[in-house]
């Protein structure tokens, strides 16, 4: 199944997409890597979705990764008497130490830290922002506000707070526990909610101990402002738009996903687009013009992955979203502007021989009709780093570990197959042949560019290129057979 896109499509899986059936329908009609969100369902329900991707991952003899949401620190208000209020615009509100039923004018709010963060003149935002509450005072028992707006104000709804740092921990007792099943089941991604600093990312890092690659959510201000740390240790980031568009003003998520995008690539770390892409598809089977003009500017931009998230969970046509998610990014692929505007910023290449390789790769695939760049790596970091410089030709990724080849799943124009280990340059030259002959990568006597690292099996190491040509491919591929996909591999 090779695709026809180099963008990558993450499609969450709720009650609407459970069955290994309706998985099976969206791998096939464009899902590359799915969601599993722990904010909804039990352990349980997660276990048989898991299952069934792996059943599918099988049947459609191509690697499928699969990435668990973590819910994070939940911030709500306690109750109240009559389960709900209404605050007029301009009506002073306390958010209080008290752990009583609220009313008409206070309610328990049970997280010291707020107290401990706020400052009079921030803002808090109650019920993903529905209503909005300016502090006048800060004191240990009561935070006293003004209301912005008139609303409802009920039970346990969320909290945000925009402005301030809270000194809380990214991963609360359920995400611990959430994290530590995900592993037992072998996920290939882990997503962060909430993070607010690099050092939330190397928390989880120190438990996920290299068994998943991690993804960092942005969808706080404060993650915004120390971006450039927190891209240095993660491996991927996530725009989360709905959240950050609660947390700062509309008009300034559009700059800041560009702004994400473009030092995600710089830096060689996949970025994924998310929220509402096409939310009108939950209910309708088409999207709004709008909508499908969303997908395309992240499709412009070069992101890595575009998200579906209730459209393929809960929605009522859950494969017709991913299939018009699909359409949209083939579309906007062949537009000649796409490739103009996607690298329009330039990656920075390091100093060293893979990006040196990258580099040379993305030269060639403009000068030569290359069916494919084959890259032969241990790790994945190979098939990032000439991701990266975004080559015009398909970037098909061998390597004998089948978590590799899961993770790679979400990355830019990378195809993964697992194979045999190599031992020489002829083994790889040999393997690659097999490989892209049978991916259909080389129709029309179209040569194949191969990278990999001398000693093999050394991560870090890639340092030959070679250009191998019809001829060589032919003579190859009558000699050897490729090594098929097991979707049980030992890593």
């Amino acid at each position: 199944m090779q695709r026809s896109r180099a963008t990558k499509i993450l499609a969450t899986l709720g009650p609407a997409s459970s069955t290994e059936a309706a998985i099976e329908a969206l791998a096939r009609a464009g899902a590359d890597v799915f969601r599993l969100n722990f904010s909804h369902g039990s352990h349980a329900d997660h276990a048989a979705r898991h299952a069934a991707v792996r059943a599918v991952e099988a049947k459609l003899g191509r690697p499928v990764g699969i990435l668990i949401d973590l819910q994070g620190p939940k911030l709500r208000v306690g109750t109240f008497t009559n389960g709900r209020e209404e605050i007029g615009q301009g009506q002073q509100f306390c958010f209080d130490r008290d752990c009583a039923a609220g009313d008409r004018n206070r309610v328990f709010l049970p997280h010291p830290e707020i107290f401990a963060a706020l400052q009079p003149g921030h803002h808090l935002l109650i019920d993903d922002g529905k209503l909005r509450f300016k502090v006048l005072t800060v004191s240990d028992q009561c935070i006293a506000t003004e209301a912005l707006v008139t609303g409802v104000i009920s039970d346990r709804k969320g909290v945000s707070v925009p402005e301030a740092s809270l000194s809380i921990a990214a991963l609360s007792p359920k995400d611990r526990d959430d994290l530590e099943f995900g592993l037992s089941l072998g996920i290939d991604w882990v997503a962060l909610s909430f993070v607010q600093r690099a050092q939330d990312v190397l928390e989880a890092k120190s438990l996920i101990r290299g068994r998943a690659a991690v993804m960092a959510k942005i969808e706080k201000p404060q993650a915004v402002d120390n971006i450039a740390s927190i891209i240095e240790v993660v491996d991927a980031i996530m725009v989360a738009r709905g959240d950050l568009g609660v947390e700062m003003p509309p008009e300034d998520v559009p700059l800041v996903q560009k702004r994400l995008v473009r030092l995600s690539r710089d830096a060689g770390k996949p970025v994924v687009v998310a929220t509402q892409m096409l939310e009108s598809m939950i209910s309708t089977p088409t999207p709004t013009r709008a909508e499908a003009s969303d997908v395309a500017t992240a499709v412009y931009d070069g992101a890595d992955a575009v998200m579906l998230s209730a459209e393929s969970a809960s929605g009522a046509y859950p494969v017709d979203a991913v299939a018009m998610m699909a359409r949209i990014v083939r579309r906007t692929e062949a537009d000649p502007l796409q490739r103009q505007l996607m690298n329009a910023v330039a990656a920075q290449h390091s100093a060293n021989p893979t990006d040196a390789i990258g580099a040379a790769i993305n030269t060639v695939s403009d000068v030569l009709p290359l069916g494919a760049a084959v890259t032969y790596t241990s790790s994945g970091a190979t098939a990032q780093r000439i991701s990266r410089v975004r080559p015009r030709s398909p970037i098909l990724s061998l390597t004998p570990n089948v978590d590799v080849a899961r993770r790679l799943a979400l990355v830019w124009g990378v195809s993964s197959r697992v194979s045999a280990d190599a031992q020489s340059i002829e083994d790889i030259v040999a393997i690659a042949s097999d490989a892209a002959q049978a991916e259909g990568l080389c129709e029309n006597g179209r040569p194949l560019v191969v990278a990999a690292g001398v000693p093999f099996g050394k991560p870090g190491s890639t340092n030959l290129m070679r250009i191998v040509w019809p001829s060589e491919i032919a003579a190859e591929s009558s000699t050897n057979e490729s090594q098929p996909y097991q979707a049980g591999a030992a890593s």
